[in-house]
């Protein structure tokens, strides 16, 4: 079982594909659409994404909903996402990703907390396996989310100093952590550039599919970073801003 999720399935069809194909198909498609867009393998003509509950046709803004046993994402309709709004259904198998939006654009924590976190990268999506009964951590790489084993001690201590986000969904919701540019100021996150995002969980394999897709060579190319810079800018411009809280540490 992977600590994360796995790719975004595609909608029911006459007959399987490869699965490793498949889902980087998936991935990639689901980087050309919106946050929440369709999810679709890369056939020739009109491809109508469809629930994977109930195979009812579903719209370009469809949700999804987390299988917690397989760790999947599953196209959902209106219907069949409503159902699974409650912890308590499908004796707690299935959950609906929210539509939650939050923007946190002075996220508190040390410039020696994140280096002692072992990201390599700039930015990190943190989210709760209710299976692990713990918070596992990936990164948006060119091979996929990759897993950065994560130091809990660290990571309680950062959300003891930001508990207006510590009330995250298990399974659904994630807090991605954007370092940012090195000079970028207080007024655009933090003393360190540090800013964060409370988002659907879906919304962080949005970000890694437009990194699968447009990254190229060492540093990514403009390409991506103009791709990956106007996917955070959609989330400011969608997400209520938050305001800091103090905690324990005076923060």
């Amino acid at each position: 079982m992977t600590n994360g999720l796995r790719r975004f399935r595609a909608p029911p069809s006459a007959g399987p594909a490869p699965e490793a194909a498949q889902a980087n198909a998936q991935v990639n498609a689901q980087a050309t659409a919106g946050v929440a867009g369709p999810v679709a393998g890369p056939v020739a003509g009109p491809v109508t994404a469809r629930c994977e509950m109930c195979a009812e046709p579903v719209g370009d803004d469809h949700g999804h909903v987390v299988d917690v046993e397989t760790r999947s994402l599953m196209c959902a309709c209106r219907g069949c996402r409503l159902l699974f709004t409650a912890r308590a259904a499908a004796r707690g198998r299935y959950r609906a990703v929210p539509d939650r939006y939050l923007y946190a654009p002075s996220f508190r924590i040390a410039t020696a907390d994140w280096e002692e976190l072992s990201i390599p990268v700039r930015t990190a999506f943190f989210f709760r396996n209710s299976a692990l009964g713990r918070t596992v951590a990936f990164y948006p790489s060119p091979a996929g989310a990759t897993e950065s084993l994560l130091r809990l001690d660290i990571w309680e201590r950062v959300l003891a100093d930001n508990p207006e986000l510590a009330d995250a969904e298990p399974d659904v919701e994630a807090l991605l952590v954007d370092r940012g540019p090195a000079d970028r100021g207080p007024a655009d996150g933090g003393p360190a550039g540090f800013a964060c995002h409370l988002v659907p969980i879906d919304a962080c394999y949005h970000l890694v599919g437009l990194v699968r897709l447009h990254w190229k060579g060492f540093d990514g190319g403009q390409e991506a970073w103009n791709a990956i810079d106007g996917f955070f800018a959609g989330l400011r411009e969608r997400a209520k801003v938050v305001e800091p809280e103090r905690g324990p540490h005076g923060r």
